[in-house]
């Protein structure tokens, strides 16, 4: 496993990380054995960063599982909007969102959830681009660093929407961004990713398989397990607009990248600005298929320019989304 540093933190993080909503609830029956025999498998191969949420269920197997060796991972979490609706929307102003009481009462929920006195990485679980001049936010923020409470903060963004964070990174207020970014959703690398490089804010990228497609194993006539929550978003209709997109990905496949998940992964983490990239994973194949991509060379320049001429703007929204 190939270790990168999270921005100007100073922190140490495997360039594959553990996305655990998997684990949590809304994928389908549970199994918190496997679960636990997976987030171990991934301490052994080398993944120190793990990413849960307070809305995902995972906190506190997370602490469980890693109660005697805190020190040796990073853990990163999420405080939900206080009006429980996704995405955030510009209209919603930050002190109904995020308001500083509810940072810092979130964060001692989580640090409870987790049997830990820390947080590697606390961040707001949506953003909105106004909220750069609204709200309390940031004292609450900066009460919990002087307190030890967080060692860095950050947004994970507005699912879809690459830009709106482009002006907290240039403020130079955050310590590091999640976004989605892989083989279709390339925009993040229009603005989001320079600014974050240029300003020294770590990089994570979630949803590098875009929710499965980019396994290759979500083909159209795919069916659902019963409580995931993917049926309602990964329709017939859309599977079929995906395949021959899929296709032509397939088509780019070779010795290095022998399968989908092998290119999907590689190519998220050959952008010079991403610090770590955070597949789900809920079983033990899936920990010891994606750390084996850290052992493979970088992926070259031109296999990174035949993925961007293949970039795929769908415009799917989740089914959770809220409109304006």
């Amino acid at each position: 496993m190939k270790y990168r540093t999270l921005g100007r933190t100073g922190i140490r993080v495997s360039e594959i990380g553990f996305g655990t909503w998997g684990i949590g609830s809304g994928w389908g029956s549970r199994d918190d054995a496997e679960a636990i025999r997976a987030l171990n498998l991934a301490f052994d191969q080398g993944i120190n960063f793990y990413d849960t949420a307070m809305a995902y269920g995972s906190e506190p197997m997370l602490g469980k599982v890693f109660a005697d060796r805190r020190d040796k991972v990073v853990i990163a979490t999420k405080i939900p909007p206080k009006t429980s609706r996704w995405p955030v929307l510009d209209n919603e102003p930050a002190s109904e969102t995020f308001p500083a009481s509810w940072i810092i009462e979130c964060t001692d929920k989580s640090l409870k959830q987790m049997g830990t006195d820390y947080i590697d990485v606390q961040q707001f679980h949506a953003w909105a681009d106004p909220y750069m001049e609204q709200g309390d936010w940031f004292e609450g923020v900066q009460k919990l660093k002087k307190q030890g409470k967080i060692r860095a903060w950050g947004v994970s963004v507005n699912d879809w929407d690459p830009y709106n964070s482009v002006r907290l990174i240039e403020s130079g207020r955050c310590d590091c961004v999640q976004v989605i970014y892989n083989a279709f959703e390339q925009r993040p690398a229009e603005k989001l990713l320079p600014a974050a490089r240029k300003h020294k804010v770590g990089i994570i990228v979630r949803v590098p398989f875009e929710e499965g497609i980019l396994t290759g194993t979500i083909r159209p006539g795919h069916k659902f397990a019963k409580g995931d929550w993917r049926a309602d978003h990964l329709t017939p209709q859309r599977l079929k607009a995906a395949e021959p997109h899929i296709q032509a990905l397939e088509k780019l496949l070779d010795d290095t990248d022998k399968d989908l998940p092998t290119l999907a992964l590689r190519f998220a983490m050959a952008h010079p600005a991403v610090s770590t990239v955070i597949p789900g994973m809920r079983r033990c194949k899936h920990v010891s298929a994606n750390t084996a991509v850290s052992d493979l060379p970088a992926m070259g320049a031109q296999k990174v320019a035949q993925i961007e001429a293949l970039k795929w703007d769908h415009g799917w929204q989740y089914p959770w989304s809220q409109k304006a």
